[in-house]
């Protein structure tokens, strides 16, 4: 007898997309996890936040002084009301095509919306990993595939914060 994980006997009933990520994050239990738990850890010791390069992985340092980012394809304001889904950990918003994320407390990660198993604005941040609600396509911090849907890849971007503003930026 084969013994299946949570995540495979709801596959097998033909659990996918909005569905399934619904009944995976109800009613968790330890045992049940699918994804194990992934820390990020900031490069400084001021508490500024980074994120990830485009697609490579790599750390890249924080600053405090936003002014000097160029590239920049989000600026969003810590301190308003309609974004105070980043105040908590696991947190995340949608704005302008970029999901936008509080990955562990005062660490911000950002990603693309489009998935690329298909291209389709269905990629949502779920707990440790971005995921796309349509054919369930897994992504981890740095872009990574995570299953065969999400084998080509999603692109991250980078994030520097000064407490109050947070910049997106390629």
């Amino acid at each position: 007898m084969e013994r299946y994980s949570r995540y495979q006997f709801l596959k097998s009933m033909g659990f996918k997309g909005a569905a399934l990520m619904a009944l995976m994050t109800s009613c968790i239990r330890e045992e049940d996890t699918y994804v194990e738990a992934l820390s990020v850890n900031p490069n400084s010791s001021t508490g500024t936040s980074t994120g990830t390069g485009t697609g490579t992985g790599s750390a890249t340092g924080s600053t405090t002084d936003l002014s000097t980012i160029t590239n920049r394809l989000l600026t969003i304001d810590l301190t308003a009301t309609a974004n105070a889904a980043l105040k908590t950990v696991g947190g995340y918003l949608v704005k302008s095509g970029i999901v936008v994320a509080q990955s562990s407390a005062g660490v911000y990660v950002a990603a693309t919306q489009t998935c690329t198993h298909e291209p389709k604005k269905k990629i949502i941040f779920n707990k440790t990993e971005y995921y796309c609600t349509d054919h369930g396509a897994r992504f981890d911090l740095t872009g990574k595939g995570l299953n065969s849907f999400g084998s080509k890849g999603l692109t991250v971007y980078k994030t520097a914060t000064d407490g109050t503003t947070l910049v997106v930026y390629s």
